[in-house]
């Protein structure tokens, strides 16, 4: 459980991180004079629903991350495991 607790930490913080530097990226596009294809306003809308979506996909492929190692290792033996280090 700690394992799955410490990936799913680590996802939630790469999410959190994602999410604000898109954030910051997608302010800075109006700012620079960049339009989207089809010129005019950029129109640029961050969408709450698609935030939560990005952060509970980096949850769930840091837990995915985090489980798949620990279930190999789970498989060894522990002088198996600790002759490779």
């Amino acid at each position: 459980m700690i394992f799955l607790f410490n990936s799913a930490m680590v996802g939630l913080v790469g999410g959190i991180l994602g999410v604000i530097l898109g954030a910051f990226v997608s302010t800075l596009f109006p700012l620079l004079g960049m339009t989207m294809m089809g010129g005019g306003d950029s129109g640029l809308y961050l969408a709450p629903d698609l935030m939560a979506f990005g952060l509970i996909l980096a949850i769930v492929i840091g837990v995915i991350s985090g489980v798949v190692p620990a279930y190999r290792a789970s498989k060894l033996r522990p002088v198996d495991a600790l002759r490779y280090e």
